[in-house]
């Protein structure tokens, strides 16, 4: 590759690939630019900072957006304007991911806006994003003259053929058990994001130390990197009160904090009286401090640091929390399923003050979610939405769609429950968790809500998830720590991680963590896991209380799926021209087919038209046999024979020598339009015109007496071409038409699928 003039690159080899770095000739404006390659796949980043403060904002104004250009993959949008339009769910979910690990880093008080812009110029289809783009967000920032604590770095973790991959393909990660990223410093992980089928805590730990190893040579090259190029860090304001101010905030409050913390009252109390020692503390400090102090964001700060300190210290010195429980105790839990009429499944799930309510949609093939994103997945059938309303936490604004927040929360649960659906379920799912109240956890509260909507809905998952969030408070200057299970709002503000863990009893199927201290020792990880297993196990005890598994049935609402395989070339057979014969049958029986390229169809709707449409589709795939005896209906008579429909598009000719076992004078004496005639297949030639003969069946001849007594010449019918329908076996009457297994004797497609 040809290094332009003024261009700085660095690389090194991370998972058997070279990774580099290139800065000095793309984003030359912006405070910080690094062009980030892996295999063809490269990432361009900025990171630019304002030099002014917005007035009025009291926090810090960090966005960071990850832009998904199609032109990367060499493909052009599918909208209307074929241009990018709104971030796609794919695209909000890794500016989610590149977010998380770097916001931490940043001063506290820093107040000027900084955005950070990561966009896809090329797409290799094989060496994933999700950690190129951190890299590229932390490069951009750490040579950049934003102040801010970096560097990081992030690695992918696979589990293919019983052994870790770093930095697995996406061929790799289509055999993999494991879908790990991780992000953090030098010093230790900050950030996780991972999907895995039942996964053990002990081998989750050791592919999380894996990840920390495999992004130190990372961290090292953008540390190479700023060393070579880096710009001197810009000084700012940051907005902080002085010590002297915080501690006389403290004095005036810290004793009824302590007092309110003991209480023991419920979010809404507790809120209401921490108001009430503000406005009087506030009011307090009139005569002592200058309208400046208290027209800023200082007294602010002071109060939340003073709460804040009071709740963190009576959790490491007592082991007891805001609401009174011990560090382990989870909140007492209710559940209730089928509460919602008419939908398939619903579960509401009930922990403290966090009530999610899920409710389950079964639909068609053909309602899977088509994806237009970089990502290689095209379409998505298990499809989770989570909403979290204004009135869940007491408020009141305006509803605008889904946030980040919301994009995130329904992504992790969705990607909780995927592997518990069974391969060959054919539906699509739709789950939506509505959070109908919330004190925290309400992303696992939605995991475990959807178990139970699935499981009310008759889904077979092959075992029940449940979800726990995890906290933690440090103090750094000694060490002390205490791990929290089932942390509630407000411990998740004031505690130092945010660690959710959701699973089976057999292990972990995703986890995600988050923490606002630059690391994290592995013991402490261990034991969060550990913490975590015990709280999952004991949630999932409550829930199969109320459901010890999922109903026998699908709910009487749910459309009804039959399921089928064609040989593949034989599906524009089946499709018909310009979709003539499909859209035929759809009309005719009142159904919806679906058709997979591998040849499997899908066939949708109430029992009995399901049922014959599936008998039209077998018989349009099957081949005609020599030998075999048909039933079919007269479509054509001439003096010297009739025509038989014996299967659909393929008719035969009997001649009227083989019309009866006595000689027939007029061919309408026993054939007319529209009867039915009985008659085997004695011959097909070379262009496939089959030849029948009624004579055969009722003097009980084989092929070769038919053939022998044949005086028809060779008149065929009007067979067409190939007819090598899908394997349908021997005699039509075998096979159980009950449901279950259809193979046996039907011949055409494999009717021994799913039926649902």
């Amino acid at each position: 590759m040809r290094i332009f003039e003024g261009a700085e690159v660095v690389s090194t080899q991370v998972g058997g690939r070279e990774l580099s770095l290139e800065t000095g000739i793309l984003g030359h404006q912006a405070g910080g630019a690094v062009t980030v390659r892996y295999g063809d796949t490269v990432l361009f980043a900025t990171a630019t900072m304002s030099k002014d403060v917005r007035a009025g904002i009291n926090f810090f104004p960090l966005t960071v957006d990850f832009e998904e250009k199609l032109y990367a993959a060499g493909r052009i949008p599918g909208s209307f304007f074929r241009r990018e339009g709104r971030p796609t769910e794919q695209a909000i979910l890794l500016s989610r991911l590149i977010d998380r690990p770097l916001r931490p880093l940043f001063p506290k008080g820093m107040r000027n806006e900084v955005q950070v812009i990561v966009t896809a110029l090329s797409i290799d289809g094989e060496n994933l994003m999700d950690p190129l783009g951190i890299i590229a967000a932390s490069a951009a920032l750490h040579i950049s003259d934003i102040p801010w604590n970096g560097p990081i770095a992030a690695s992918m973790i696979g589990f293919v053929d019983g052994e870790f991959v770093v930095n697995p393909t996406n061929t790799q990660i289509a055999n993999s058990s494991l879908e790990l990223v991780a992000a953090g410093t030098g010093d230790n992980i900050l950030m996780v994001e991972a999907g895995a089928n039942e996964f053990p805590e002990d081998m989750m730990l050791e592919a999380l130390k894996l990840a920390y190893d495999s992004m130190q040579p990372a961290i090292n090259l953008i540390e190479e990197l700023r060393q070579k190029v880096g710009k001197p860090k810009s000084e700012v304001k940051y907005y902080l009160p002085s010590a002297e101010f915080q501690e006389q905030v403290s004095g005036l409050a810290h004793t009824r904090v302590s007092d309110l913390l003991a209480a023991g009252l419920d979010k809404h109390a507790l809120k209401d009286s921490l108001n009430e020692v503000r406005v009087d503390v506030e009011e307090s400090l009139v005569d002592d401090s200058t309208p400046e102090d208290l027209a800023g964001y200082d007294f602010s700060e002071a109060m939340e640091g003073v709460i804040k300190e009071a709740t963190r210290r009576r959790i490491l010195e007592e082991g007891l929390r805001p609401d009174g429980r011990d560090t382990t105790a989870i909140r007492p839990i209710r559940i209730q399923v089928g509460k919602v009429p008419r939908v398939h499944g619903s579960g509401l799930f009930m922990r403290g003050e966090t009530h999610v309510l899920t409710i389950a949609t079964l639909g068609t093939p053909g309602d899977a979610q088509r994806l237009d994103t970089l990502q290689p997945e095209d379409e998505k059938r298990y499809i989770h939405h989570y909403n979290f309303p204004p009135f869940s936490t007491g408020e009141a604004y305006p509803l605008r769609g889904p946030k980040r927040r919301e994009i995130g929360h329904g992504a992790l649960a969705e990607r909780a429950l995927v592997p518990v659906i069974p391969e060959d379920f054919p539906y699509t799912l739709r789950l939506v968790s509505e959070v109908v109240s919330s004190n925290g956890s309400t992303s696992m509260a939605s995991v475990c809500g959807s178990t139970l909507a699935l499981m009310d809905a008759g889904v077979p998952i092959t075992a029940p998830v449940a979800g726990i969030a995890m906290g933690l408070v440090q103090n750094m200057d000694t060490g002390a720590y205490k791990v929290l299970s089932d942390i509630q709002g407000m411990e998740d503000a004031l505690g130092d991680m945010d660690f959710k863990v959701a699973g089976t009893a057999h292990g972990i199927t995703a986890l995600q963590m988050d923490l606002k201290i630059k690391g994290l020792d592995f013991q402490i990880l261990r034991e969060a896991l550990d913490q975590a297993r015990a709280g999952r196990l004991y949630i999932l005890e409550k829930m199969l209380e109320a459901m010890p598994e999922p109903r026998a049935y699908l709910s009487p609402y749910a459309p009804r799926i039959l399921t089928m395989h064609i040989d593949p070339e034989k599906i524009g057979k089946l499709i018909g021209p310009g979709g003539k014969m499909i859209r035929g049958l759809q009309e005719q029986f009142g159904v919806k087919i679906d058709v997979e390229e591998d040849g499997t169809v899908y066939i949708s709707g109430d029992g009995v038209g399901a049922e014959q449409a599936l008998d039209e589709v077998s018989r349009m795939m099957e081949d005609v046999e020599v030998g075999k005896i048909y039933t079919g209906t007269v479509v054509r008579v001439e003096p010297y024979g009739a025509f038989v429909n014996i299967l659909p598009g393929v008719d035969g000719m009997v001649h009227i020598s083989q019309l009866a076992d006595y000689r027939v004078e007029k061919v309408e004496d026993i054939a007319k339009l529209g009867d039915e005639l009985t008659a085997m297949v004695i011959d097909i030639d070379p262009g496939g015109k089959v030849r029948l003969s009624r004579q055969a069946v009722l003097e009980g001849w084989s092929v070769e007496d038919a053939r022998s007594r044949d005086r028809g010449g060779d008149r065929g019918g009007r067979g067409g071409g190939d007819r090598r329908g899908g394997d349908r076996g021997g005699d039509r009457r075998g096979g159980d038409r009950r449901g279950g297994d259809r193979g046996g004797d039907r011949r055409g497609g494999d009717r021994g699928g799913s039926r649902y």
